[in-house]
């Protein structure tokens, strides 16, 4: 079929769309597109927090488009047509809209309270995992609450809203300018005119939206920090509305069920325990330990690993070190797109699917490239035991376009939730707060980059920061991130005129290195023609899948190499999967087409983990811990 005829079959973009539910024909399918049903992502979404009592408000909503001056009123007369499914990111096929470059929307859904939750004395909490980029939530025509950013999870106290006997109505005004012009917000790779490494935006509620009843005093946030000495470090967040409680009680308890700790503390301050020799977390042996928590009432139950990052000199070498011992990190740039879903995954089961793959490969580590998951990816990490370093979406990557001084607070802003929201999983190590200088305030005589390196470690002291993911490196943070395509130069003394060269007082890391493609047939491409026409951007193209694995094979051995005479402490492979018109994948868009001769990968891989164990020889460690 010829590749205008194929483009021809694409709906007209995005104009025209069904008014009932269904899944429109996106640019590409994966095998789990049209599994997904009425009833998307129906496992409870929060698992560092959970609580048996809930009810999620995924499915169909009603959607249709808005203007600028209509966030201040809810359309309570009118009866919203267009269905949409939640969550789901606006522009994508699972959404059943499939509209691109929407700024204003209104989404709405009736729902009714469970009997039985009216009948107790307690509160009825809302709560959004994510909505991009703005959410104003009215509920039976009230504003009940407002958030800013695409990326954060955010809860509304919906009872004095609410008819407990009836149906409610929820509406939610959403505003999301993405790249437009005068705009400089958190986006990622998000763009309103994709081009070769920039992607399709997404618009809406494109995380779980559920509700929980909970007690007049109840829980409602909890930090955790475990150590490798079995020391634990918890702050336990409670809300109330009958007086704060004298304490809160937690308890500690092993895969076997045993309590292995107890502890009583009181509410919303600080505390430290200590577990007698527990079980540790790594890649290798990713344990994990439950944890009960209750006061009043209220119990909830969450989970942590006892696990220490810290950064220390290995036979004269800055290495990154967990629990003390330095091992070669290796993974992927993992961005998270999906031609069906776009940001959302089209189920846990997908998403997993992609962690799984890097795992039966041999890899310890995914850096999570410019974007923020759902709870339960974390979770899948610490499961799994995937080390993950994890990106603060970047502004827009323009050079022209510099953040001014209220842009730049609200990514400073915004830098505080991510760190804030994520610092109880034990997988994630590292924090970064620039990529490549996007966003990244240059030659104006302070670097911003300072004191927000500073910052992370005063809301996390326990874990390492990259100030600078590539290219414009001032010294800060505790890596010396080289990027380079296709060939590695990591811990070197050689670097291209985009990264800074090698510093041998910080950890040496390659952040983003191979790079190579490799074309495939049009049934597993992104059919934009933009994207098609772009494909030969990709930093290397191979002729088939051989030259592919021969050239990945020359590369991770040059970088063997680069451990076994120089410096280097992990890399990172771009990238896990195609996107939209990039062919650089492990895996093709549509997850059809694993590229990695496995047993050669494997192979290659491991003797990355074998010269870097050969480096600590003498095992001479001089540690400077993090906690």
């Amino acid at each position: 079929m010829r590749l205008n005829t194929v483009l021809g079959l694409m709906p007209a973009l995005l104009g025209a769309q069904s008014l009932a539910y269904e899944v429109q024909t996106p640019p590409l399918d994966t095998d789990w597109t049209y599994k997904v049903g009425t009833n998307p992502w129906p496992e409870y979404p929060r698992p560092l927090l959970q609580r048996p009592t809930w009810q999620n408000l995924n499915g169909v909503w009603k959607w249709r488009a808005a203007g600028a001056g209509e966030g201040a009123m809810p359309p309570l007369n009118e009866t919203l047509t267009q269905d949409v499914l939640v969550p789901s990111c606006l522009e994508s096929g699972l959404s059943g809209v499939q509209l691109l470059n929407q700024t204003y929307s209104w989404f709405a859904r009736d729902f009714t309270v469970p009997p039985d939750w009216s009948k107790q004395d307690g509160r009825i909490i809302l709560n959004f995992e994510a909505v991009d980029y703005e959410a104003t939530i009215f509920i039976n025509g009230r504003q009940a609450g407002f958030n800013r950013g695409g990326y954060w999870h955010f809860s509304v106290d919906a009872t004095d809203y609410l008819s407990v006997n009836g149906t409610n109505k929820l509406h939610v005004f959403v505003y999301d300018p993405t790249d437009t012009p005068g705009v400089n917000i958190p986006i990622g790779k998000q763009t309103r005119t994709p081009s070769h490494i920039f992607y399709r935006s997404c618009t809406g509620l494109w995380q779980t939206v559920w509700m929980e009843w909970v007690p007049s005093t109840y829980i409602s946030g909890v930090e955790i920090a475990a150590g490798m000495d079995g020391q634990v470090n918890m702050t336990v967040s409670v809300n109330s509305s009958a007086g704060y409680p004298e304490s809160v009680s937690v308890s500690v308890i092993s895969a076997d069920g045993d309590v292995v700790a107890s502890h009583d503390a009181p509410p919303n301050a600080p505390f430290d325990f200590v577990v007698d020799s527990p079980e540790l977390w790594s890649p290798e042996k990713p344990t994990l330990y439950n944890i009960t928590i209750k006061t009043g009432s209220d119990e909830v139950t969450s989970y942590t690993g006892f696990r220490t990052v810290s950064r220390g000199k290995v036979n004269g070498i800055e290495r990154p070190l967990i629990n003390g011992e330095f091992s070669f990190h290796f993974g992927t740039l993992d961005q998270g797109f999906w031609p069906d879903g776009l940001y959302t995954p089209p189920s846990v089961e997908a998403m997993v699917y992609d962690l799984k793959v890097l795992k039966g490969l041999g890899m310890n580590m995914l850096r999570k490239h410019i974007k923020v998951e759902p709870a339960l990816f974390y979770r899948a990490c610490d499961e799994l035991g995937l080390l993950l370093i994890q990106d603060m979406p970047s502004l827009q990557a323009s050079g022209n376009v510099k953040p001014n001084a209220a842009q730049q607070a609200e990514f400073e802003r915004q830098f505080d939730i991510l760190i804030n929201q994520h610092k109880s999983y034990p997988s994630i190590y590292t924090w970064v707060v620039y990529n490549e200088g996007w966003g990244q305030l240059l030659n104006n005589g302070t670097y911003p980059e300072e004191g927000l390196t500073a910052r992370a470690r005063e809301l996390d002291p326990t874990r390492l920061v990259d100030a600078t993911s590539g290219w414009f490196d001032h010294g800060y943070g505790d890596y010396s991130d080289n990027h380079h395509y296709a060939n590695p130069q990591c811990g070197s003394p050689f670097y291209s005129i985009q990264s800074s060269p090698w510093d041998p007082s910080r950890i040496a890391i390659q952040g983003e290195f191979g790079g190579i493609g490799h074309n495939v047939s049009i049934e597993h491409l992104w059919k934009v023609e933009q994207a098609i026409l772009e494909l030969n951007q990709t930093y290397e193209l191979d002729a088939d899948l051989d030259a592919y694995n021969y050239r990945a094979h020359r590369l991770l051995d040059e970088l063997r190499e680069q451990v076994e005479f120089y410096a280097c402490s992990g890399a990172i492979w771009t990238q896990t999967t195609d996107v939209e018109g990039e062919v650089n994948g492990l895996l093709t868009y549509d997850r059809r087409i694993l590229r990695p001769n496995e047993d050669q990968w494997k192979a290659d891989i491991q003797a990355l983990y074998d010269t870097a164990q050969s480096r600590n020889e003498g095992n001479m460690v001089v540690q400077k811990m993090l906690r």
